[in-house]
């Protein structure tokens, strides 16, 4: 079997939607949006590039409010302006045949102090612990000490910050809300026991460091087609937390079968994303096994973090996790950057273009819509540079 005969390309339904591959965009944060959070004219453009081989993409990590967090030139998705200038990228992304998940993110501890306290919110954390020394030195020199996550402050995150970014991608047109349950942001930190040194209902045993995911599930379900929903999880992450979970496998399996209940129940999801092998930004990478939750999990399942540009055994492995059943999606990032028809280069073996690490986080359309497809010349100068528009 060729992989262009692999169930890599052949259609595959989730939720209620039937997507045309099972090639995914994993979420990549790339820093484009206004300096007020909104989407812009290239994020238009870098989306509905990648959606014109078809496929599932999935945003870049998206704030659902100013108080879970702050970086630079994020998009996020709290007021009807950002509401609207995302309505015209999943309008875009439709045109081409495209399917576009939006990941709905809150920071928690590892939030901007400065930039926090600049806008009048406090640094908050599940406990008041700092990711880190140089952490705790900013958050003081910003006069933004970190507080611990009232019960109060968690029911507004849930039943007003998350409920509210919900129901504004709903209104966008997004196929998928998928929840950032990973990589050591506000889900990980209560579900970590490393970072959950709670004494009250929500710390302590994984029935209640899983509380505040099944509380934000379970209340969103009410708000959009449960069908929709979708969550990403990293078992073994050792990014932004103190060292990798020492009871991941039992923590995981607990909150998997809890997703898999509510599925059997028809209260979702859509699928769940696992992020395998590789966790941080600085490209290390660590080896480990997630299957446990496809054993767990039934429904559709994208993985993603461990598929490295090896032609011979990249390819075989990805083929190979596609054709292992019918439910599997393979996703990429960085690859996915520096390719916009990268579906088309794996099915046809054709070569892909090298990404440059430099420009994933700046600000400017250099390395972000200057990858040509294959066969394309694009003459891109790094010196001129061409910054976005306000979609709305």
């Amino acid at each position: 079997m060729t992989i262009s005969n692999s169930n890599l390309f052949k259609p595959i339904n989730i939720g209620k939607k039937t997507i045309s591959h099972r090639i995914a965009h994993l979420p990549t944060t790339r820093n484009r949006a206004t300096k007020d959070h909104v989407p812009t004219d290239l994020m238009q453009k870098y989306y509905t590039d990648r959606a014109k081989t078809g496929g599932l993409l999935v945003t870049e990590a998206t704030l659902i409010s100013l108080n879970q967090g702050i970086y630079p030139n994020v998009p996020g998705i709290w007021n009807n302006q950002q509401r609207d200038a995302w309505k015209k990228i999943t309008d875009s992304v439709h045109s081409v045949g495209g399917f576009i998940s939006v990941q709905l993110w809150a920071l928690g501890r590892v939030g901007n102090a400065k930039l926090l306290k600049n806008h009048g919110l406090p640094l908050t954390g599940v406990s008041p612990i700092y990711e880190h020394e140089q952490a705790e030195k900013d958050a003081i020199k910003a006069e933004n000490p970190i507080q611990e996550l009232t019960q109060d402050e968690i029911k507004d995150i849930i039943y007003n910050q998350f409920a509210n970014a919900a129901k504004l991608a709903d209104e966008a047109g997004f196929d998928f809300i998928e929840l950032h349950g990973a990589n050591g942001y506000l889900f990980e930190q209560f579900i970590h026991p490393g970072t959950n040194k709670r004494t009250d209902k929500y710390g302590g045993s994984i029935e209640n460091r899983a509380r505040f995911l099944f509380e934000v599930v379970d209340h969103l379900s009410t708000i959009v087609d449960p069908s929709k929903l979708a969550i990403r999880l990293s078992p073994l992450n050792n990014f932004q937390v103190p060292g990798i979970n020492p009871t991941a496998k039992e923590d995981y399996s607990y909150i998997i079968a809890g997703l898999q209940k509510r599925a059997d129940e028809g209260k979702g999801f859509g699928y769940v994303n696992v992020v395998e092998g590789r966790f941080s930004p600085d490209g290390s990478t660590e080896a480990c096994d997630v299957n446990f939750v496809g054993d767990i999990w039934k429904g559709a399942l994208l993985k993603g973090g461990n598929y490295t540009y090896d032609k011979k055994n990249s390819w075989e492995t990805i083929e190979r996790d596609a054709n292992a059943d019918n439910r599997t999606l393979v996703g990429f990032g960085r690859y996915f950057i520096a390719n916009p028809d990268l579906p088309t280069r794996i099915e046809k073996d054709l070569p892909l273009n090298d990404y440059d690490r430099s420009t994933f986080y700046a600000n400017d359309d250099y390395g972000y819509n200057t990858y040509p497809f294959y066969g394309q010349e694009i003459k891109a100068d790094p010196e001129h540079k061409v910054f976005g528009v306000a979609l709305a």
